[in-house]
């Protein structure tokens, strides 16, 4: 499959707004490394390996058929930045700077937050590194 249902994209972005906000509310650095393995498990393995994607996937059963799709692809790069970002705040925590750890879950959260709510930030990224790439690249000349 190489467009994922957005209902499943939302399930996971849903799963980090909220194990984040209990990480802080709790003050438990545990909880994001939970959230870091879980991520890491979706990025390496994909869908089938998201918890957030396996609890929802139930729920959205009847949703998914006509759901809107996004890029496997960009799915990934977005992933990828919240594995970034938590793996980030578990480096700040392992050194005793919990409150840098915890703000970089929040930025996350923020983010992920704005995501939800239909403004993505990893989407803008994402356009932005592709620009970028493309124009890299090297142009063979034509025989």
């Amino acid at each position: 499959m190489k467009e994922i249902p957005v209902p499943y994209l939302r399930a996971n972005q849903t799963g980090i707004v909220a194990l984040v906000v209990l990480a802080v509310v709790t003050q438990s650095p545990l909880i994001l490394t939970a959230l870091l393995l879980i991520e890491l498990a979706g990025l390496i393995f994909g869908l089938k390996a998201n918890l957030f994607v396996q609890i929802a996937k139930p729920l959205l059963k009847n949703l998914i058929a006509g759901s809107p799709t996004e890029a496997r692809e960009l799915a990934r790069f977005n992933n990828t930045l919240a594995v970034i970002f938590l793996s980030l705040a578990a480096i700040l925590f392992t050194l005793g700077l919990t409150i840098a750890g915890f703000v970089v879950a929040g930025v996350l959260a923020v983010v992920v937050s704005f995501a939800l709510g239909g403004r993505c930030l990893g989407c803008v990224l994402y356009y932005q590194y592709k620009l970028l790439k493309s124009s890299i690249s090297v142009k063979t000349p034509s025989s």
